[in-house]
């Protein structure tokens, strides 16, 4: 039995979505914690033929057997927490969807202060939904608490215990990250960043889990980089190439279209240095590789894929263990049982 760490590899929009449904639904974990700053990050589900579009509830949610979790680092605005429960009806999320009593609360104060700042929605290019104000208020410690919220009284626990509890018990556990690690607060490209650390280490720590228990951490790459806001990107091409190479992305929260670079190894070196992966996995090839599109043998691959992969091992020092080659989740080369 497991605890599994996921993390964005560089600014966000990773395809971890499709990693983390592939991944509940393969190793079956008991529980799902979603760790991370808050409602700021989107992740997109696809499963059973249908898309979902999340903030806060854990993108295992058609685990049914799973919990879900939300630990005590995560900024929880109650309205998105209720609409998503309400949204993911059919998939029975009342009474195994939790929140760790300790989380802070976004409030329509906290929004508009984040929409009403130059420098945050202006030049920073903040997604508006009040987490960088919500957490400035953690610091100063005025906080609410979702233990001081009537209508969240049905919807805590002690994350950390439940956690923990399962990786004694030999269950198996799996941690969600949000964002991406250049956008972590210590080493992204500051000021353009989000409002905490987005790292392997906070996100065990938003759960309330220490070191010794992770067992893999799995750093998510796109095979090419996109980033939504402002800030530095090495290696971005105009958005006229972005569209000639079929490259075109828009934001899961905010829908502004994201700008395109080309895969950064320096930044994928540094990523998986200070997150300390064990495992990658490479998503979207089969858009820089049309040819991939739906392969689920390694094999097959072609001699120009398999040499991307290898310079990403060789610069990295990590092996990549899952390619994604469609969205769907049987578009996965698995290649996690060559380490056993």
């Amino acid at each position: 039995m497991t605890c599994s760490i996921l993390v964005g590899g560089a600014w966000g929009d990773e395809g971890k979505g499709k990693c983390i449904t592939y991944l509940c639904k393969e190793d079956n974990p008991n529980i799902i914690a979603r760790a991370g700053v808050g409602p700021n990050a989107g992740h997109s589900v696809e499963f059973n033929g249908e898309k979902y579009g999340l903030r806060l509830v854990p993108s295992g949610f058609f685990n049914t057997a799973a919990r879900l979790l939300i630990g005590a680092g995560v900024l929880v605005n109650p309205d998105v927490f209720f609409d998503e429960l309400d949204y993911l009806g059919k998939y029975n999320l009342d009474g195994r969807t939790l929140m760790d009593y300790r989380c802070s609360m976004i409030n329509d104060e906290h929004i508009s202060r984040d929409k009403g700042s130059d420098h945050l929605f202006k030049k920073i290019g903040s997604t508006g939904t009040g987490c960088g104000p919500a957490n400035s208020d953690r610091v100063l410690r005025t906080a609410k608490m979702a233990k001081d919220l009537e209508n969240l009284k049905n919807y805590t626990t002690d994350v950390p215990l439940e956690v923990n509890t399962a990786i004694d018990n030999g269950e198996n556990v799996f941690i969600e990250g949000s964002q991406g690690f250049g956008l972590s607060l210590y080493y992204g490209t500051y000021p353009f960043v989000t409002s905490k650390d987005t790292t392997a280490s906070t996100f065990a720590a938003d759960v309330g889990v220490g070191p010794t228990k992770i067992d893999d951490v799995i750093v998510v790459f796109k095979s090419y980089i996109s980033r939504v806001g402002e800030g530095p990107f090495e290696t971005e091409i105009d958005q006229e190439k972005a569209g000639e190479l079929g490259l075109e992305e828009f934001g899961t929260v905010t829908g502004r279209r994201r700008r395109i670079g080309l895969f950064d190894m320096d930044l994928a070196k540094e990523s998986c240095m200070i997150n300390g992966a064990t495992q990658i996995a490479l998503t979207c090839v089969d858009k820089l590789y049309p040819a991939c599109e739906r392969t689920q043998d390694y094999s097959s691959l072609s001699g120009e894929i398999k040499q991307f992969v290898s310079e990403i091992e060789d610069a990295t020092n990590v092996p990549v263990t899952i390619i994604s080659t469609g969205p769907d989740l049987k578009d996965t080369i698995d290649l996690r049982k060559e380490l056993l």
